[in-house]
């Protein structure tokens, strides 16, 4: 456990790349599963309001955990 005054690392390259990687794998993964299901489907999630749902979502639970930052030491 790191000591209070202690200041947090930044992750380096090699932890953004596995990260990275692993994100475009869960989207190629995705794809590929959506793919496998029947046209009136495929053409429900890609034109209806599937897509724009998981869009907003995503969308905000990103902000919504960028604008909380960082906990402060000790606060978890």
């Amino acid at each position: 456990m790191a000591e209070p005054g202690e200041p947090r690392r930044q992750p380096g390259w090699p932890q953004v790349a596995l990260v990275a990687a692993g994100v475009v794998a869960v989207v190629i993964g995705a794809a590929l599963l959506t793919g496998l299901l029947p046209t009136p489907i495929q053409q429900a999630i890609f034109h209806g309001p599937v897509l724009i749902g998981v869009l907003i979502v995503g969308t905000a639970w990103l902000l919504w955990r960028v604008a909380r930052g960082r906990p402060i030491d000790g606060e978890r």
